[in-house]
């Protein structure tokens, strides 16, 4: 069996393991009339606060350490000197006299940084005194957050990514240089096409009459020139020792077409002239028209039918 106890507050009989009330429960109660004030009572006067110095400083006296500076690195500083308003012109205020507008974010911000570099400056000689390093040593060592792998994949990608900037920069200036070879190209034509227009424009005027000066050719007659004479630099760099010997051994060419024809002076020359040769009394095929020539092949049947 389970002890029941009754509830002051409530009316209630409760059990010891403290079962929660359902809804249905605190109903009823409310509707009898059974529920009554619980712990939070309403206050119709305000509180009234106690200052009590004596406790506070006793609680801080307790509590309190004399310790030495280089231990408890406090400081109390106002800001340092505003340079920004110095170079401007503006009168000092004298230090803790300078009014604040905490609502300006920017006013607010730089009087903490200002009053930062203050404690920095007071702090150092302090620190310097108390030999204290402030500096960190060469050969200070310490450990990495990050794992070396991490580290090692983070090098990969700003390699991959350095390599894809220096990939794009050559690409840029590629592009730099085509356009400029472009640029140079177009003004290149651009030339010929006004000296071919300047060019027909006079042949034009002189055709008509116009003018009788043939200025006009000399600047065709220089490029010639000067093509042929490049043409006959490259000619002589091309010579090779088979096109000298195949010189040496035909010759440089020349006409070809009627080279044969008889002339007035060859038809006079007549110092080559062989009779033997002309009659048919000499030369390779003589004597082949002899006794001992073979009759045809008609021949020799005709002599078969008359035996």
């Amino acid at each position: 069996m389970v002890e029941v106890d009754e509830d002051p507050q409530l009316g209630l009989e409760s059990e010891e393991d403290d079962e929660v009330l359902s809804d249905g429960e605190l109903q009823e109660a409310f509707a009898k009339g059974l529920l009554k004030p619980g712990l939070n009572v309403p206050l119709f006067e305000p509180k009234k606060a106690i200052n009590n110095v004596e406790g506070l400083k006793k609680c801080l006296a307790d509590f309190k350490k004399n310790l030495p500076w280089d231990e408890r690195l406090d400081l109390t500083n106002y800001p340092a000197v505003d340079i920004v308003a110095k170079a401007e012109g503006k009168p000092h205020q004298p230090e803790g006299s300078e009014e604040i507008n905490a609502e300006d974010d920017f006013q607010r911000e730089m009087y903490f940084y200002r009053q930062a570099q203050a404690t920095v400056l007071s702090a150092l000689p302090k620190l310097h005194k108390f030999k204290i390093p402030t500096k960190r040593p060469e050969d200070y060592f310490a450990e990495m957050a990050k794992t070396d792998q991490h580290m090692q994949k983070i090098r990969k990608k700003l390699i991959l990514k350095q390599a894809a900037m220096e990939k794009s920069e050559k690409a840029k200036k590629l592009r730099e240089q085509r356009k400029y070879g472009k640029k140079v190209q177009t003004q290149v034509i651009q030339n010929r096409q006004k000296q071919k227009a300047a060019m027909l424009s006079a042949v034009k005027k002189y055709q008509k009459g116009m003018t009788d000066k043939l200025d006009f050719l000399e600047g065709d007659q220089d490029q010639r020139q000067k093509g042929s004479g490049a043409k006959k630099q490259v000619n002589k760099k091309s010579l090779n020792a088979k096109r000298k010997y195949k010189e040496k051994k035909f010759g440089f060419g020349g006409r070809k077409k009627g080279s044969k024809w008889n002339t007035k002076d060859s038809h006079d020359d007549v110092s080559g002239f062989k009779a033997k040769m002309a009659h048919g009394k000499g030369g390779k095929n003589f004597g082949k028209g002899g006794k001992n020539k073979r009759p045809g092949k008609e021949a020799r049947k005709k002599m078969k039918a008359r035996k």
